[in-house]
């Protein structure tokens, strides 16, 4: 399996259940229906874990173009492969909510709620403040990315041994913990994106499928998920090089 295609494959695994489960508690008529934020930041977690165990192997499974960004400032990524990985990613996240639209298409069809439907596939502020929009999906991706440094450079040790941990199948571990804690602590504001391809492409995706009496795709919000990821990432790779001096 090519870097591309694990990208691919582990975002679209990402989506297909982190955005699945946020329609399973939230459209009408789920066996999952009302069941609350935990089992959402629970699932989203545990989705970042089983995208990482697949592409770990193959890309180092970053699934997110603030992490690719993050590791190529923080000099653990070459930056020519930026633009391989991040279109990877969009493909495999849209793929990903067209997967949950088709398994949920009912459901959709009978859930009223326009504002339901769309947050199924992409975030939005409960409270409309763009500087603390913005700052707040900062804040997230600044300490899922600075962690994921220090997990790229973990070791164990076994037997006078040292196995590196990187994103694989164990760093998998510690990664989804962050995700998870990450939406139970900060998510409250804005749905936690921090993950520019779990909200851009997916959002994409509603505007272009005919999803029974969707409204808007609420564009005017679309740059906040986007931009506050890579400025979080950004800052948390400055800060890594920073302190390597």
């Amino acid at each position: 399996m090519t870097p591309f295609c694990a990208e691919l494959i582990g975002t679209m695994l990402l989506i297909l259940m982190g955005d699945g489960v946020v329609a399973n508690v939230c459209l009408a008529k789920t066996k999952g229906n009302s069941s609350g934020w935990m089992v959402i930041t629970t699932a989203w977690a545990l989705a970042v874990f089983i995208g990482v165990v697949v592409a770990g192997p193959y890309s180092g499974a970053h699934l997110n173009p603030a992490v690719s960004v993050g590791l190529a400032i923080g000099g653990l990524f070459p930056w020519s492969s930026v633009g391989e990985y991040v279109l990877a990613q969009m493909l495999g996240a849209s793929l990903g909510a067209l997967l949950v639209w088709l398994v949920y298409k009912d459901h959709f069809d009978a859930t009223e709620s326009k504002e339901t439907k769309l947050g199924v596939f992409c975030t939005n502020a409960e409270i409309r403040h763009t500087p603390v929009n913005l700052f707040t999906e900062i804040v997230g991706t600044f300490a899922l990315m600075f962690v994921v440094f220090y997990i790229t450079n973990g070791e164990l040790s076994y037997e006078a041994k040292t196995y590196p941990v990187g994103l694989g199948s164990v760093g998998a571990i510690p990664v989804s913990f962050t995700v998870w804690v990450i939406g139970l602590a900060l998510g409250g504001p804005t749905g936690y994106a921090i993950n520019p391809a779990r909200d851009l492409a997916p959002r994409f995706m509603h505007a272009i499928l005919p999803i029974k009496g969707k409204g808007g795709s609420q564009w005017g919000y679309a740059w906040i998920p986007v931009a506050g990821p890579v400025i979080g990432a950004a800052l948390a790779g400055m800060l890594y090089l920073w302190l390597q001096v």
